[in-house]
């Protein structure tokens, strides 16, 4: 079974958190709480788990306040990120 790349809060917001791969292979990891913010961060890990980095969206967007909880499941999974727009 492939992985999820996409989650959407299950709280009513229209929060969104995903990752995807660009096309030079790098990871990336998009934040948009559909109103005005959008924050793109890239995955500075050298081969990062994308079943970890899956496993910490979920989580994140399943809390009240998406990005201290992204930021602190990442920390958990040394997994590191570099922000990059937003």
């Amino acid at each position: 079974m492939g992985l999820q790349h996409a989650f959407h809060a299950p709280h009513g917001g229209a929060d969104f958190l995903g990752w995807r791969k660009t096309r030079h292979g790098s990871t990336e990891i998009v934040y948009d709480d559909g109103v005005a913010r959008r924050m793109i961060w890239r995955v500075a890990t050298d081969d990062p788990s994308e079943a970890r980095i899956s496993e910490a969206l979920r989580v994140a967007v399943g809390a009240i306040r998406i990005v201290p909880t992204l930021y602190d499941e990442l920390k958990k999974r040394a997994i590191a990120i570099e922000r990059i727009a937003g």
